[in-house]
């Protein structure tokens, strides 16, 4: 076997590349678009796909150094816990809580249930929790941050198959939420429960609902160059001080003894900052202001997601197809029953908690895309539903909050919770 081994410079451009292969790729086929696969996501297993023909036929393994693409992700989950605003939990209402209450709940089956069918099938637990809330609630994100983890633990191969199993969770997340909110609407709703409530605006403004819900659709402005120049250099400055000082809480929390993700110090530190900088005041132009002017969220959020797709190039581009091989069998049965159990949790649990109206039934389709993929999957699903019967404001308002603000802050708790148990 002959090894190639490409430097960290090497390795982010062509993580780049990948990143442009995938832009490409997604606005020329249509599946990508239905599917809301991420452009890093499509671009990265073209390379990966290659190099598993390279290692396969040519005998050569293909390395990739690994040091920028830490720091990018990094930097994402900083950005991420800049995102955790809890006053949002006041404006989102009844509905928010206890959607976050069913969002603690899928994570803790996601887990529980593949480390049972480990266990059952004789396979290593490491791999159940490689393909549980770190690949589904987690996206490849998430299974990029906990790869390194994972293999300190023990598992050969975590980023691949963790990689592989938030693809699937995309693709699935996508295919069952509109047919599952159909089913929903179709046996469970009459038709008064369809009608649009007040509130409910015409559905040629769901798009614009959906994109102001977001947190990089609202403010939307037109500025100059230098201006725009100022305004992303204070985000990346305020991502590179906290996500520094982050290392450092990283450090502390190391010394407990107790397993963490590289990215947890500053993703934590970073929701502090959001949280209690609003207490803080300086002077500006005579008048005493709350320095949270200072986080230019809708930056923040853009720089962290910039970050986000140069961490995926590099760890799609990264990954060892081959060593899935081995793997086959617990992965496909494990994947199949995280669908079967979003299904039947959504169906008979959360619809009845959600209220068993119209606006429950849309969310269902949200909770199986963000639950199983990501939240762009969620939107595209919902707008799916609302597309064919009539638009509803909750559900667009409540899902982006939980993932963007919530999702990865409490699946990374749980996670980490499991892995010290194990």
């Amino acid at each position: 076997m002959n090894a190639f081994h490409l430097d960290m410079i090497q390795t982010a451009g062509i993580g780049a590349l990948a990143l442009i292969a995938g832009m490409i790729l997604t606005r020329k086929v249509a599946f990508l678009q239905r599917f809301c696969v991420p452009s890093p996501v499509s671009g990265g297993i073209i390379f990966s796909l290659l190099t598993l023909a390279l290692y396969s036929w040519f005998d050569v393994e293909v390395s990739f150094d690994g040091t920028l693409k830490d720091v990018f992700m990094l930097a994402f989950f900083t950005s991420v816990g800049f995102q955790s605003d809890l006053k949002v939990l006041k404006q989102g209402g009844r509905l928010l809580v206890i959607m976050l209450a069913l969002l603690v709940v899928i994570i803790a089956l996601q887990n529980l249930m593949p480390i049972g069918i480990t266990k059952l099938m004789g396979v290593d637990p490491l791999i159940g929790m490689a393909s549980g809330s770190i690949s589904m609630t987690g996206g490849h994100g998430t299974s990029g941050g906990f790869a390194s983890v994972l293999e300190g633990m023990g598992l050969h191969g975590a980023g691949t198959i963790g990689m592989a199993a938030a693809t699937f969770g995309l693709i699935a997340g996508s295919m069952i939420g509109g047919p599952l909110a159909e089913r929903i609407i179709r046996k469970k709703l009459t038709h008064e429960q369809m009608q649009p409530q007040n509130g409910d605006i015409d559905p040629a403004m769901a798009g614009i609902e959906s994109d102001e819900a977001s947190p990089t659709g609202r403010a939307k402005r037109i500025s100059t160059n230098e201006q725009e120049f100022q305004q992303y250099a204070k985000a990346s400055y305020c991502i590179l001080l906290v996500m520094s000082a982050g290392t450092l809480l990283s450090w502390l929390l190391a010394k407990t003894g107790v397993t963490f993700p590289t990215y947890f110090g500053a993703l934590i530190l970073a929701a502090i900052v959001r949280n209690t900088i609003g207490f803080v005041r300086y002077k500006d132009e005579g008048k005493w202001v709350k320095a949270d002017k200072l986080l230019d969220m809708e930056r923040i959020v853009s720089v962290g997601n910039i970050c986000l797709s140069l961490f995926l190039g590099m760890a799609m581009i990264s990954l060892k197809l081959w060593e899935l091989q081995s793997l086959a069998l617990p992965l496909v049965v494990i994947l199949v029953a995280q669908v079967v159990m979003m299904d039947f949790f959504v169906y008979f649990i959360a619809f009845p908690l959600l209220g068993r109206s119209y606006d429950a039934a849309v969310l269902c389709a949200g909770i199986c895309g963000f639950g199983l993929g990501a939240t762009p999957n969620a939107m595209a699903n919902m707008s799916a539903v609302c597309y064919k019967y009539h638009y509803t404001v909750k559900p667009f308002l409540i899902v982006p909050i939980i993932g963007a603000m919530f999702a990865d802050l409490i699946n990374t708790g749980i996670i980490t919770l499991f892995l010290n148990f194990l």
